[in-house]
């Protein structure tokens, strides 16, 4: 079966986003028998009737109910986001009950075996409930002959925004494939966030690299990158829809820009600019391979100290063997990994790195895996997700001599003992930290904010604090978290930092507030100079005021003297006091005619 085209007449592009193709400007070819079937022109959509699963619906297209299931990354939740909103815009109602859709929509990754195992597994419940099913992602995409992709239809990774036609003309009965790329989905797309507060941003898809055992870059394919204009856009109109955090998402976020001749800090600091001075809105940067941020480590370290992101980077190493590596092509040796850690870690104060090792890679040796132990005990990294190797189809990984399954195992379990033996948090006890709250915990209980490192605070509170940042004291510490207390929140922050820049407040070396005053950083103090002051004071609790106390702080922030200078007054002020004046003199005049004529009487 050929992929469908678009056949917009006399354009290239397909259908803008929220617009619905109209039937005729499709070709559909209706076959009944499977064995009589004929591909269909490769710019024609092809469907067929699906007898194995329910009969086409006869409902309004618009007024059923979606089932919407993600496996994998950040990158596939942020496309399932996307076509929850063009499906939710179109008036398709979505729900998180399989039972009660009309139609099931299973977003797919084909990093892993167990992940492929569940799509699976969900594709044959679908099929036993007779639901039309769509599948989406990477397994499609990489693997379009999979068997148990027969009789569904499917939508490639860079093809989401055509997720409403797929979608209407599964419920009829047929059996589309949308999977040949063209140019990347609009960012601008609808968009139906699974957390109000956090906006997944993919800034480029595919990568640079040729890793031996990846199948990602078969159905993400070669690196695609969004300009830096778009991005910034796309920042803009988050931030004034509320969101809290933003995700930077990629295969590789450090590959980001070179196929379109710009690189990873052009693009960060051109986004950090655009981030409120209040800190309200942080910006997470996404996984980045050690070869692309190599040469621009100075660059990153200086974003990563700004004040609105987050002080955390994942950089997976995958092994501590350069034997390993190179038969895993990473292009990378222990050794420059090893400099992008300490470089970073040197640079940025309170900076926190999670990593990724495979267990077992083919033709691993005990001293391979000893010096990858070795790797992860040097840096007691706090985040390290340990993988079996899995052998991916269609991978030259696949092809090579396996180490024994119970030695893989083995090897998993002893580095699993290594890395939970770790305290990474030991310490953090009384500390004040100010974090940022955005999702429920799975208890039900727990609200979860992070610090600037990254680091999960559970705190309690009500869920109004969604959305919020905070001060709070740790009061404990766990293995995978710290719990601690609110003790201030920051809700106000926007308002009171408007009215602080209105007021144009001179700078003192008591107030903490260098990135909205108008003075120079020269006039803050030497202390602070070449600093990044923020409205709130350090966010590791060490700033340079901490004996000053949280009531002296809030009356400097809250200081307001609108009247300390007629040359400071707005065009608004001076009508008003004009309004005033001229109603005075007006009732003032009014008085004394009413008292001559009484006296005159």
């Amino acid at each position: 079966m050929e992929d469908i085209e678009d056949l917009l007449a006399g354009g290239v592009g397909g259908a803008p986003p929220g617009f619905r193709l109209p039937l005729n400007a499709v070709g559909i070819n209706p076959k009944t028998n499977k064995s009589k079937r004929i591909s269909s022109k490769p710019d024609q959509i092809t469907a067929s009737n699906r007898d194995s699963l329910a009969p086409p619906s006869m409902k309004i297209p618009g007024t059923q109910t979606i089932y919407i299931k993600t496996f994998g990354c950040s990158h596939n939740q942020s496309d399932s986001e996307y076509m929850a909103g063009q499906l939710s815009a179109f008036g398709y109602a979505l729900t998180e009950v399989p039972e009660e859709a009309d139609l099931w929509l299973i977003n797919t990754c084909t990093v892993k075996s167990p992940s492929q195992s569940a799509m699976s597994t969900l594709i044959t419940r679908g099929r036993s409930g007779k639901k039309p099913l769509v599948i989406a992602g990477c397994v499609p995409q990489g693997s379009r002959d999979l068997k148990e992709l027969e009789g569904v239809s499917v939508v490639g990774v860079q093809q989401i925004d055509r997720v409403v036609e797929i979608v209407e003309e599964t419920l009829k009965g047929h059996e589309v494939r949308l999977l040949t790329r063209k140019t990347l989905p609009a960012l601008d797309l609808p968009k139906v966030r699974r957390n109000n507060f956090i906006e997944i941003l993919p800034i480029n898809v595919g990568c640079l690299g040729a890793c031996t055992y990846c199948k990602t870059k078969h159905a993400r394919g070669h690196l695609g990158s969004y300009t830096v204009d778009s991005l910034v856009e796309r920042v803009r109109t988050v931030i004034s829809e509320g969101v809290k955090e933003i995700w930077l998402s990629s295969e590789d976020t450090g590959a980001y820009g070179r196929d379109i001749g710009v690189n990873l800090p052009i693009l960060l600091n051109a986004i950090v600019k655009e981030l409120p001075s209040d800190q309200s809105t942080m910006l997470r940067i996404g996984m980045t391979n050690p070869p692309f941020i190599l040469e621009h480590l100075k660059e990153i370290a200086a974003v990563l100290r700004h004040p609105c992101v987050y002080t955390f980077l994942h950089v997976p190493v995958q092994s501590g063997s350069d034997s390993v590596l190179t038969a895993m092509n990473r292009e990378y040796t222990a050794s420059e990994f090893r400099t992008v850690v300490d470089t970073l870690t040197e640079l940025v104060p309170g900076m926190q790195i999670a990593t990724d090792i495979i267990c077992g890679f083919p033709g691993e040796t005990d001293e391979d895996f000893s010096q990858t132990v070795e790797l992860i005990k040097d840096y007691k990294f706090p985040q390290v997700h340990i993988s079996q190797f899995y052998p991916r189809p269609g991978t030259p990984a696949a092809k090579m001599k396996k180490v024994q399954s119970k030695i893989v195992k083995q090897r998993s379990r002893e580095l699993t003992s290594v890395f939970e033996a770790f305290a990474p948090y030991t310490g953090m006890e009384c500390r004040e930290e100010r974090i940022w709250i955005t999702e429920v915990a799975t208890d039900g209980i727990h609200l979860v904010g992070h610090t600037k490192g990254y680091v999960q605070v559970l705190v309690t509170g009500p869920e109004s604090m969604l959305g919020t940042s905070a001060m709070a004291r740790i009061t404990s510490v766990g293995r995978w978290s710290v719990f601690g207390e609110v003790i201030e929140t920051f809700s106000s922050a926007n308002r009171e930092t408007k009215s602080r820049e209105e007021t144009k407040l001179p700078c003192s070396s008591n107030v903490s507030t260098c990135e909205t005053c108008t003075c120079s950083a020269e006039s803050c103090g030497e202390e602070r100079s070449g600093e990044a002051c923020n409205i709130s004071g350090n966010i590791s609790g060490q700033d340079d005021n901490k004996g000053k106390s949280k009531k002296e702080e809030k009356e400097v922030q809250e200081v307001v003297v609108p009247g300390s200078s007629v040359a400071n007054w707005g065009f608004i002020d001076k009508a008003l006091v004009c309004g005033v004046f001229v109603s005075s003199v007006t009732i003032l005049v009014l008085l004394i005619s009413i008292a001559c004529r009484v006296l005159l009487r």
